[in-house]
């Protein structure tokens, strides 16, 4: 109930376009070549390769509405809480604690960005397999047997490939041996309340010894090793690794502190949350003292209490343990923090919650009705907060918006809500936003790139020029970067040029689809038609659901003679594309060039049902019409080509000989005086038609 109006959300301008909207591999669906695709590839910073399974799963389910990919995250979130409750249940035997810890995590407000953001598919993902794992571990300290470790070993790396989050996850069986399963034979555990135990960890068990416990997951262990290398060289390769020289660890052991405090207190007081939180480099040492010392007296407070409860040592470390590879010691990102991190971490500190409140308040009398009345009324509140944090996420406006005013210095905010309002054709709006952004850093290629996006599509070509320049000197291995300015120069005649820049893309990124086809146009352009095609079928192979692609390879094809190819790919166009008007208009023009009149009109007529105002269709549609001899039909369309594009030289010319053909000389003579003004060799060609006309 508090997360089922995410249906209703749009996909979010930041790094959903990398994971679904602009993912031509995702939108492949779940294919044999998706799927090799997914396990051969890094991509995002990550190998995760059942992330990019489970969204090309939801394009074939969805395609790109919004609300099934979303969708699919509330249905793992809610499996999630349900599995964390059966988890705890089966573990400890207490349903009312392991229920509440079960409500905590699926109604609190840090987890919202988790469900309501489809590029974080991969934590909702990453913790079903994870608390699998843990269900599957539980199962096999039960009745150990080989069959159920290899299961374990499956489950985990089925986490590992959703997200490498689960590096942590031996650790926190190791957690859960020594509680709720306790089976670690050097301590004694002091129970003050009775919960029920496994059958086969009862008194009559003396336990394992702590170093077979660890050996036990050396298997588990390796996992993590490779998992964990692995996904450093992923994000060194992909520059999200952030170097020592640009942030020195002594600011990133500062920030890990100080951000270990701030999550606890956002998970007491969820207010002032945002999808991006900077990093403030420098952080007071105040601060960061404060932090420490805090951290300091708990966890001294929970080794002293650990006798007689474990749970409090056992959340406390869970939850300082699976936030490691998150906290920033290693800063893959540009976030201080960030909602999403908290997702397993809070596991730990909603388990102290559950099971330690209770035992404070043993032996009170009203126990049990403080405990329903004050667990009600903070499950509603949360709920309540859960709801009022998910109307921030309707719309890409309202988040950026909302983020904006809660953080300070969000140069990224800024360039992703210019974007946005860009898209929604704000441009001076979103001017002032990327400005913004490249006040607060002027070293950031995003945002002069896409100031020379938005420049570009006003027609300032110079300074859009200008600014891609700024952008490759700061990134100088961004594809994009070199496409886009490679397109500028094309335009601009210098095709020398911007193939060198389109080459480049496809060396820094060979999947680059749309360097390919920005090869095929400038070849096309210059009457190169068979290395065009070349050029055209390599962006087809990466993205074959591309309409332009198709429709340009049929263009080439035309041009080479291949009319049933041309055919072919024409028609896939408006397949994918059903209003696609230029494959329209060149279906038309093959089809009028076989001499199959009827079926071309046909073609034309679509053109003008999606653009009534294109002058090129109005024009041949009365080029058939005249040469059926329908003139006065022939004389609206021609009439209108030259309304709409006065200097339509082939339209007046048409219009003249109509005029003629049905014996109106002086109406033709009017074509051929405007014809002198236009085209000198079309006006003879009229005058010559008009010299040998008999009345």
């Amino acid at each position: 109930m508090a997360f089922w109006q995410v249906r209703n959300n749009e996909f979010i301008n930041l790094d959903d376009d990398v994971y679904v909207t602009d993912n031509p591999q995702v939108q492949w669906g779940l294919t044999l070549k998706g799927v090799f695709w997914a396990f051969t590839k890094i991509h995002a910073g990550y190998w995760h390769p059942m992330t990019w399974l489970s969204h090309m799963l939801d394009l074939d389910l969805w395609g790109l509405n919004p609300g099934g990919h979303h969708m699919t995250n509330l249905f793992f979130h809610v499996a999630n809480a349900v599995f964390l409750f059966l988890l705890l249940l089966r573990m400890t035997g207490a349903p009312w604690q392991s229920g509440f810890v079960g409500a905590l995590f699926a109604l609190h407000p840090l987890h919202v960005e988790s469900v309501a953001w489809v590029a974080e598919r991969k934590d909702v993902l990453c913790a079903f397999f994870w608390l699998l794992t843990m269900w599957v571990y539980v199962r096999y300290v039960e009745r150990p047997g080989f069959n159920r470790y290899l299961l374990i070993v499956l489950c985990f790396v089925l986490a590992l490939m959703s997200k490498p989050m689960a590096v942590t996850l031996p650790f926190v069986m190791l957690l859960l041996d020594y509680w709720p399963l306790r089976r670690r034979k050097s301590e004694k555990i002091d129970h003050t309340f009775e919960i029920p135990v496994l059958e086969s960890m009862d008194a009559g068990h003396p336990g394992v010894p702590f170093l077979r416990l660890v050996l036990e997951k050396f298997p588990l262990f390796f996992l993590t090793a490779v998992s964990g290398l692995l996904t450093i060289l992923a994000q060194w390769k992909g520059g999200a690794i952030t170097l020592l020289d640009k942030l020195p660890l002594e600011t990133r052991i500062a920030n890990a502190l100080v951000s270990y405090v701030k999550y606890i207190g956002k998970m007491i007081w969820p207010d002032r949350l945002a999808i991006l939180y900077p990093h403030p480099i420098i952080l007071p040492i105040w601060e960061v003292a404060t932090a420490t010392v805090l951290l300091m007296i708990i966890t001294v407070l929970v080794i002293l209490a650990r006798r007689k409860y474990p749970y409090y040592l056992v959340g406390w470390l869970w939850y300082l343990g699976t936030f490691v590879p998150v906290i920033g010691l290693v800063q893959a990102g540009p976030q201080a923090m960030a909602d999403r991190f908290t997702y397993i971490p809070l596991i730990g500190l909603f388990m102290i919650i559950a099971f330690g409140i209770p035992d404070i308040l043993a032996g009170w009398r009203y126990k049990r009705v403080a405990l329903f009345t004050s667990g009600g009324l903070l499950l509603s509140v949360i709920m309540i907060t859960t709801l009022l944090q998910l109307k921030l996420w309707q719309n890409n406006i309202r988040l950026f918006n909302h983020t904006l005013q809660v953080t300070a210095n969000n140069s990224i905010i800024h360039n992703n809500l210019g974007l946005t309002l860009m898209r929604q054709g704000k441009d001076q709006e979103a001017l002032v936003h990327y400005m913004k952004a490249l006040e607060i850093n002027p070293k950031y290629a995003d945002a002069y790139y896409n100031l020379g996006t938005l420049l570009a599509r006003q027609g300032n070509d110079q300074e859009a020029m200008v600014h891609f320049v700024k952008a490759l000197q700061i990134r100088p291995d961004k594809a994009e970067f070199h496409n886009d300015l490679g397109v500028l120069l094309a335009k601009q005649g210098k095709m020398q040029d911007a193939v060198s820049h389109f080459t480049e893309v496809l060396r820094i990124n060979p999947t680059y689809s749309k360097a390919y086809f920005n090869l095929g146009i400038s070849l096309l352009n210059q009457g190169r038609n068979q290395e065009a095609a070349f050029y055209f079928n390599e962006a087809l192979r990466i993205n074959p659901k591309d309409p332009k692609v198709h429709n340009s390879l049929g263009v080439a094809m035309a041009r080479q003679g291949k009319i049933q190819e041309a055919i072919a790919h024409y028609s896939r166009a408006l397949q994918l594309h059903r209003d696609y008007a230029d494959a329209y208009y060149n279906l038309g023009s093959l089809l009028t060039y076989q001499g199959k009149d009827q079926e071309a009109m046909t073609q034309y007529a679509e053109v003008l049902r999606i653009n009534p105002l294109d002058a090129e269709a109005h024009y041949e549609l009365g080029a058939i019409l005249a040469h059926q001899g329908e003139n006065e039909k022939a004389i609206v369309h021609l009439a209108e080509a030259i309304r709409i594009i006065p200097s339509h030289g082939k339209a007046h010319l048409a219009l003249g000989m109509t005029h003629l053909g049905m014996g109106k000389k002086d109406l033709a003579l009017a074509e051929y005086k405007t014809l002198l003004t236009i085209n000198t060799n079309l006006a003879n060609t009229l005058y010559q038609k008009i010299s040998k006309y008999r009345n």
